[in-house]
């Protein structure tokens, strides 16, 4: 087979079809040298906030602070406990440590890859009764683009009375079962504006949602450093605004989010179908759907005891991969102090060395998805 080159993630495409409107606005943000926060940043909070159904939002510098800014306004500090996942980018639990508080993991379903209730629910019966008086907050993770079971999670949260704080950087427009979208469901919700996310700015970036207002209002204090009016300062606080013309590039994307989702669930579909075709279903784990919409940040393949070697091979062939996360969070070194070791959260660290993201991007051709499960049949084939 002639080899080709199918990146992880192709922007290019995306921009040319935006190009022009992208230059006209970020145009009008220079003419205007109104550069953090204001009108921009006001309109694109109101677009996020009625997009993902949720009565406000709030524009902040990327999707770490905004899980910060979030816990913070919750009032997470020393000596607090929340629960959440060890198989998650480090953000979720670096910003939980960098108050203070203390992360209490609990292990994943094996087939979506988000927190599991019945673990979570065993992990907080699991501490002494001190410690359960400190359990604060729990923090689920919409992994992939795909909404975490918040109904059975809300109610573990309502028994123990927790803030939830929805980590949705990577599910922006993800529906559980009854229609709620992400960031909608818990206390906050945060999302991200990176680059690489389905809706991703030109650099850092990232929005709160909720639906109290005075949370909301609480935040927008916080993300100025505390100050209200200027100035004067009742909280600390800390920089963490989003500036105006990220928002004004990520308000023209927004026009075409559902668009470009649509391409990623009909490549999702076409995975489906020529790894069936080709006899590899049973081979190897695809994505697992639920009755929710799945937006397909990641498009996510297990591979049990092979993986790496199939990596390298894709790899080599010119297809582009990564593996998303290779350590649990539970596991990395600056985490030792909590006391976790190998073999606690079995099915996360199962996760980190069977799975394999492959593209999924819009703008995928049906030739390099053709391609690539080609290439995985030949791996298997050898």
């Amino acid at each position: 087979m002639t080899q080709m080159t199918v990146p992880l993630l192709d922007l290019k495409p995306q921009y040319r079809q935006i190009r022009e409107e992208i230059r006209r606005v970020t145009e009008e943000v220079y003419e205007s040298q109104q550069f953090i926060l204001g009108p921009r940043v006001g309109a694109l909070e109101a677009e996020i906030a009625a997009y993902c159904q949720a009565g406000q939002a709030v524009g902040v510098s990327s999707g770490t602070d905004a899980l910060l800014l979030a816990l913070m306004a919750l009032d997470v500090g020393p000596g607090d406990l929340v629960l959440t996942t060890p198989y998650s980018f480090f953000a979720t639990a670096g910003t939980i440590v960098r108050l203070g508080a203390q992360p209490v993991f609990a292990d994943i379903d094996p087939l979506t890859y988000n927190l599991d209730p019945g673990a979570a629910a065993a992990a907080l019966e699991a501490l002494g009764s001190a410690s359960r008086r400190r359990v604060k907050a729990m923090v689920p993770v919409h992994l992939y683009g795909q909404v975490a079971p918040m109904e059975a999670l809300e109610a573990l949260a309502a028994d123990w009375r927790l803030a939830v704080v929805e980590d949705a950087a990577q599910a922006i427009g993800a529906e559980d079962p009854r229609g709620r979208r992400a960031g909608s469901i818990g206390t906050a919700g945060c999302f991200s504006f990176f680059p690489s996310k389905n809706l991703g700015g030109f650099g850092d970036g990232g929005m709160v949602t909720c639906n109290d207002a005075e949370l909301a209002e609480k935040m927008r204090i916080l993300r100025m450093h505390g100050s209200h009016p200027k100035y004067h300062h009742a909280l600390v606080g800390g920089n963490f605004r989003l500036d105006a013309l990220q928002a004004a590039i990520v308000s023209v994307k927004l026009r075409y989010l559902d668009q470009w989702t649509a391409g990623r669930q009909d490549n999702a579909a076409t995975y489906r179908r020529l790894f069936t075709e080709a006899g590899l279903a049973e081979r190897i784990g695809l994505p697992a759907e639920g009755t929710g919409r799945h937006i397909y940040n990641q498009f996510v393949i297990r591979v049990p005891g092979r993986r790496d070697a199939l990596r390298d091979h894709l790899v080599r062939c010119g297809v582009g991969c990564e593996i998303y996360y290779p350590i649990p969070l539970h596991l990395q070194p600056c985490f030792a102090d909590l006391g976790y070791e190998q073999g606690d959260f079995p099915e996360s660290e199962r996760a980190a060395t069977e799975t394999l993201a492959l593209p999924i991007f819009p703008e995928l051709r049906d030739d390099q998805q053709q391609y690539v499960v080609d290439r995985i049949r030949a791996f298997f084939d050898a």
